[in-house]
């Protein structure tokens, strides 16, 4: 069976993989799916940078804004969904441009990670999720590092959902959730994929960018969004969000919004860090290095060489 030739365009926050994704994507007739864990949650665009229709330039685009925040989404549900989208986008004839900074989510996808189809027990959910409130996400999230090293070095102690969900995988069938993910990687990819990485090679200009970010952010009301989610009382999977945790303590007020602003800059830094961390272990990865190119057209010259190269198109 041929497989489903895919453009992948992944890095850290604020490095400009929207508009590269939508200028490949008119390049070779496609479509973006994103693989943003948080843009498919409803009523959080500023904080998530959703993609505007002007920035889509007409552009379909998959997976953003389609899920209500009080509803779970697993790395299961995105591969699935995501697998749908690609097969539907090339029986078409259209080329499947995935863009996005969710490393579990792309690398899930593209290995065509197979996950097991384990009951939750909600006896189990309820003990680790009482004692996360009671003793803190660290405690907690030791105890995954203990019993699956490997699970937790690809989560981070706040993703309370993904922590939950592999302490209770464990506890259900005495394995653990990275060795059902090793046995799933036997089963071949349905993807020939060239995944393109950016970065820069000083640090300072990414971190420059996320600041200017933030700021544009709230200028474009950003606070009133989160107050909206807040006041709402829907915080859960918002909290996951940069943007949002941060500036609860300006609602509550316990800060003001000046101390919440440098927080959301540093706390967004330092995810922009995590993600890099994260995407260096995948050696499939083509790096462009944003501070060696002029211009976006080179940027874009660059990445057409390489897919007529290694894709044939």
């Amino acid at each position: 069976m041929e497989k489903i030739k895919v453009i992948v365009v992944a890095g850290p926050t604020a490095s400009g993989k929207t508009a590269l994704g939508v200028e490949i994507a008119k390049a070779y007739n496609g479509e973006v799916v994103s693989a943003d864990s948080m843009q498919i949650y409803k009523g959080m665009d500023i904080a998530t940078a959703k993609p505007t229709a002007e920035e889509m330039c007409g552009v379909p685009h998959h997976l953003i804004d389609f899920l209500e925040r009080d509803k779970a989404f697993s790395v299961a549900d995105y591969v699935e969904l995501a697998g749908e989208k690609i097969r539907d986008i090339s029986s078409r004839g259209k080329t499947p441009v995935i863009v996005g900074g969710t490393g579990l989510y792309i690398s899930s996808l593209i290995d065509n990670i197979q996950f097991p189809d384990i009951k939750s027990d909600p006896l189990i959910r309820k003990r680790i999720e009482e004692q996360m409130a009671e003793k803190g996400c660290e405690v907690v999230f030791e105890q995954l590092k203990q019993c699956d090293p490997e699970t937790a070095a690809e989560l981070h102690p706040n993703n309370t959902v993904r922590v939950i969900r592999a302490l209770e995988v464990f506890e259900i069938t005495g394995r653990k959730l990275s060795s059902f993910k090793e046995e799933s990687r036997l089963v071949p990819s349905p993807y020939d994929a060239l995944i393109f990485g950016l970065n820069f090679n000083e640090r300072q200009k990414l971190y420059d960018r996320i600041n200017r970010r933030v700021d544009i952010m709230l200028e474009n009301g950003l606070v009133k969004e989160a107050r909206e989610v807040y006041e709402a009382g829907e915080m859960k999977t918002a909290a996951n969000a940069i943007g949002f945790k941060e500036l609860i303590p300006y609602f509550e007020n316990d800060a003001n919004l000046d101390e919440c602003t440098e927080k959301i800059k540093q706390e967004t830094r330092r995810y922009a860090k995590r993600q890099l961390t994260w995407f260096r272990k995948n050696a499939k990865i083509q790096w462009i290095m944003l501070d060696e190119f002029d211009n976006k057209d080179k940027i874009l010259d660059y990445c057409k060489k390489n897919i007529a190269k290694r894709l044939s198109l």
